[in-house]
């Protein structure tokens, strides 16, 4: 358990927190604290309760149970220095599209307390970051999908924030857009910026410093992705001319071999006690030929799954 005492470690501390919207839990008691200066990854699926979350550290919605603090500052009752402290940046980017890159820039520059002389300094450092000097008075409606990416990210940094809040970023954009976009991020980290950033997307959390696996609302594991990895179980790559025929029949045999995944064109199998052995005389005998088959680590997907199933 973490103490109810704001930490000089901790950026970000939660403490047993609950959001319940009438009978329905979103967010189940979870506590977790995020260091200062690193990369958090909070990966969970559809409804897990990753943006609840991050709606509820940000000061948009109040809690139901529990404390937290960010910066220092309360989560239940420091809403409004929260909210003009932190940056954060939803997956909707929060763009005005009928006003152009230097006008949306402006506008929020005079929504942050951002002291009116260095405002414009700023805002030429913003457009920088986004890449968007040659195009900063053209309509925000006619950039691209990463163009608008990185524009949202550049309001959210413009007051200086020492915490960053990114719920799905890089939903919808391209891989190009998402590699330059973490290029960023890391960068930030490196500066002393601390990240919490939720996302589905498996590369990108390889890359966090500590991940928090969250699903229906509760907290299910918390590590680097180097130790979440060595904490799943051994696993085998199954390589077959008809893969899908071998995983259907796979499928039916789990309570004796293991549980199996498609990955690809390959599987994926946790083998039980003989398993493996069991599983090759199987398909041998049911005609699928083998091309090949090795130990593998697992994947952090793989982790993934494994701990949804148990969940």
């Amino acid at each position: 358990m973490y103490s109810l005492t704001q930490s000089a470690e901790y950026s970000v501390e939660v403490f047993n927190l609950r959001k319940k919207f009438g009978d329905f839990t979103a967010v189940d008691d979870i506590s977790f604290a995020v260091k200062k200066g690193e990369v958090f990854g909070f990966l969970g699926p559809n409804g897990a309760g990753k943006s609840t979350t991050i709606r509820m550290l940000c000061g948009i919605i109040a809690p139901t149970s529990g404390r937290g603090t960010v910066g220092g500052l309360s989560i239940t009752g420091d809403l409004r220095l929260i909210k003009q402290s932190i940056g954060y940046m939803s997956q909707k980017f929060s763009l005005y599209e009928d006003l152009s890159p230097f006008e949306n820039l402006n506008f929020y520059s005079g929504v942050y307390p951002i002291e009116r002389d260095k405002r414009k300094a700023r805002v030429a450092w913003a457009l920088a970051l986004a890449g968007l000097e040659d195009r900063q008075d053209d309509l925000t409606g006619n950039l691209s999908g990463g163009q608008k990416q990185r524009l949202a990210l550049a309001c959210a940094l413009l007051h200086e924030p020492d915490i960053l809040f990114l719920d799905e970023p890089t939903a919808g954009v391209d891989p190009l857009s998402r590699r330059n976009f973490w290029e960023i991020i890391y960068n930030l980290s490196r500066s002393g910026v601390t990240v919490f950033v939720t996302t589905h997307y498996m590369d990108e959390a390889e890359h966090c410093d500590r991940i928090g696996f969250i699903n229906s609302g509760r907290l299910i594991k918390i590590g680097s992705p180097k130790e979440l990895k060595l904490s799943g179980r051994k696993l085998v790559e199954i390589r077959c001319g008809d893969w899908l025929a071998a995983f259907q029949i796979l499928k039916e045999h789990e309570q004796e071999i293991g549980e199996s995944t498609l990955f690809g064109t390959s599987i994926h199998l946790a083998p039980k006690e003989d398993g493996e052995a069991k599983m090759t005389e199987l398909l041998e005998q049911r005609g699928v030929k083998i091309k090949g088959i090795r130990r593998i680590a697992p994947t952090l997907e793989d982790v993934f799954v494994e701990l949804l199933k148990g969940a």
